[in-house]
C-alpha cells in the first residue's frame, strides 16, 4: 500500500499511555507516502477532539508550507472507532475537503498505523531514552512524544524508504517535481 504523492492518503489512530495521573491518549496522523507523522495530539480524554486536533494541526501546517489540501484529493483513513465515525469528525473532514475512509478488519492502512504505534510504544514509551522514569501526567507524555516524533520524522532511517528518513523521502519527491530541465 502506497500513495502516489504526499498528502493523498493519511492514516489515523490513537493509543493509550499509562501515567500516574491516569490514562493519556495519543492520536497520530501519518502520511502514507513517506510514512511521516504529520500531526499528533495527547489528551486525558478520548473524545472527538482527541482525533480532530491533529487533523487541524496538519491542515494548518500544510497551508503554512504553501501546500494546502486540495479538496477531494486527500483520503483520511481510520479504523471504525467511535471518534472517527462521529458525525462531528466526518463533517469536519468534509469541510476541509478530506474524503473519509473507514477500515475493515486486517486492512493494510490499519496495519501501517499499528506499525507506527508499535514503534512509538517500543522506542518512546517503554524505554528511558525519551523519558527518565514513569510518566507522571499528560505533560510528561507530550514532552516524550514531541521528541520521538521529531526523531522519527527527521533522523530515523526507514528500510521501506530506501534507508531515508520520512522527511528526506518527502523532500526528494518535491525536489524531483521542481527539477530544472537539463540543457540539450
Amino acid at each position: 500500500f502506497t500513495a502516489a504523492a504526499p498528502n493523498r492518503t493519511w492514516v489515523m489512530d490513537f493509543t493509550y499511555v499509562r501515567s500516574w495521573a491516569g490514562w493519556v491518549y495519543v492520536a497520530f496522523v501519518v502520511d502514507v507516502f513517506a510514512q511521516r507523522i504529520v500531526a499528533w495530539n495527547a489528551a486525558t480524554t478520548k473524545d472527538v477532539d482527541l482525533v480532530m486536533t491533529p487533523i487541524r494541526m496538519a491542515i494548518w501546517q500544510l497551508a503554512r508550507d504553501g501546500r494546502p489540501v486540495v479538496p477531494g484529493q486527500l483520503i483520511g483513513h481510520a479504523d471504525a472507532g467511535s471518534q472517527y465515525t462521529a458525525m462531528r469528525f466526518t463533517e469536519h473532514l468534509d469541510l476541509e475537503g478530506i474524503r473519509p475512509s473507514i477500515g475493515s478488519v486486517g486492512d493494510a492502512y490499519d496495519a501501517l498505523m499499528e506499525c507506527v504505534i508499535g514503534l512509538y510504544k517500543t522506542e518512546c514509551i517503554r524505554t528511558t531514552v525519551s523519558h527518565d522514569g514513569p510518566y507522571r501526567n499528560v505533560h510528561d507524555v507530550e514532552y516524550a512524544t514531541a521528541g520521538w516524533v521529531d526523531w522519527y520524522n527527521q533522523r530515523r532511517l526507514h528500510s521501506s524508504l530506501g534507508y531515508l528518513t520520512p522527511a528526506e523521502f518527502e523532500q526528494a519527491h518535491y525536489v524531483a517535481l521542481n527539477r530544472e530541465p537539463e540543457p540539450v
